[in-house]
């Protein structure tokens, strides 16, 4: 029968091991590496939890981790990887393993500290990531409950990013550019407009999934088709919010560093039109 060869032990619950398809895999289980040496041998039908990391690079970090954090984390956040995959019935980017457990582990601690971080970009994540939004609202729930911490709602925006940087093989940086960039549009609309846009509205869940899908095209590289017939009417009929949707149009440029179609703007002109009817339809407050 086949077994794998204990190559580190890391602690009490992980291992790395030599497996005789995937080479070096991590092995996580309770008591896993309790009074195991190098080269002892462990039979797979023990084994509950692996994982595989292919590059040296993510190896090394996670070897380098682990004996910093909780080891019942590290268990947690492999229960967590497992439903994400089970839900979303995707592979993901393996960096997940070092990204998610350094995450949490520094979120309890601020936690702990009564260190509270507010995340400007919830409302945004969750409108633009519905899905990851969902899937990380259940890893927050899970990790309160096995960690025995109360780690605040903000935590779920920042989760989410990273199940959809896993998800997506795209780098965090990116993920959190895109919502970061995202968040400012919708700021710069309502000082343009002197309007809060509800968070719960559809007019703002119609805009941020405009604007996410904006940059979804440009991240692809699809061209978007001219109208010009359009193009003329918005200009002619919402000159105002034309020049609003050309100006963020540039902000997105030097923001991504790509080339808009100048047919988004006219598109994008419809949202802030809609918005800006939604706010001139809306009874002024007496003081």
């Amino acid at each position: 029968m086949s077994s794998i060869t204990v190559g580190k032990v890391l602690n009490n619950n992980v291992i790395i091991a030599e497996h005789p398809q995937y080479a070096e895999v991590v092995v996580i289980g309770k008591g896993i590496g309790f009074n195991r040496k190098t080269r002892d041998r462990i039979n797979l039908s023990s084994v509950e939890k692996m994982f595989i990391l292919r590059s040296q690079e993510e190896q090394e970090q996670y070897k380098q981790l682990v004996p910093q954090v909780d080891e019942k984390l590290i268990e947690v956040v492999q229960e967590i990887v497992l439903h994400i995959m089970q839900s979303s019935r995707q592979t993901l980017n393996e960096h997940i393993h070092i990204a998610l457990t350094d995450h949490i582990s520094f979120a309890i601690r601020r936690s702990e500290q009564h260190m509270a971080i507010h995340n400007p970009f919830l409302y945004e994540t969750r409108e633009i990531y519905p899905e990851e939004y969902s899937l990380a609202e259940y890893a927050v729930e899970r990790i309160n409950e096995a960690m025995k911490v109360t780690l605040p709602p903000d935590e779920i925006g920042f989760v989410a990013l990273h199940i959809v940087s896993a998800l997506s093989n795209r780098h965090i940086s990116e993920v959190k550019q895109h919502s970061e960039l995202i968040g400012d549009m919708v700021g710069l609309v309502e000082d343009s407009l002197e309007y809060r846009i509800p968070r719960d509205s559809l007019d703002y869940s119609r805009l941020v999934t405009h604007l996410r899908f904006v940059l979804e095209r440009l991240r692809r590289g699809e061209t978007v088709r001219e109208t010009s017939s359009l193009d003329g009417l918005m200009k002619r009929e919402y000159p105002e919010m034309y020049m609003l949707a050309w100006k963020l149009t540039k902000v997105i440029e030097q923001r991504v560093r790509i080339p808009v179609y100048p047919a988004e703007v006219s598109y994008l002109t419809i949202h802030l039109q809609r918005i800006a009817q939604k706010k001139e339809d809306e009874p002024e407050l007496e003081e």
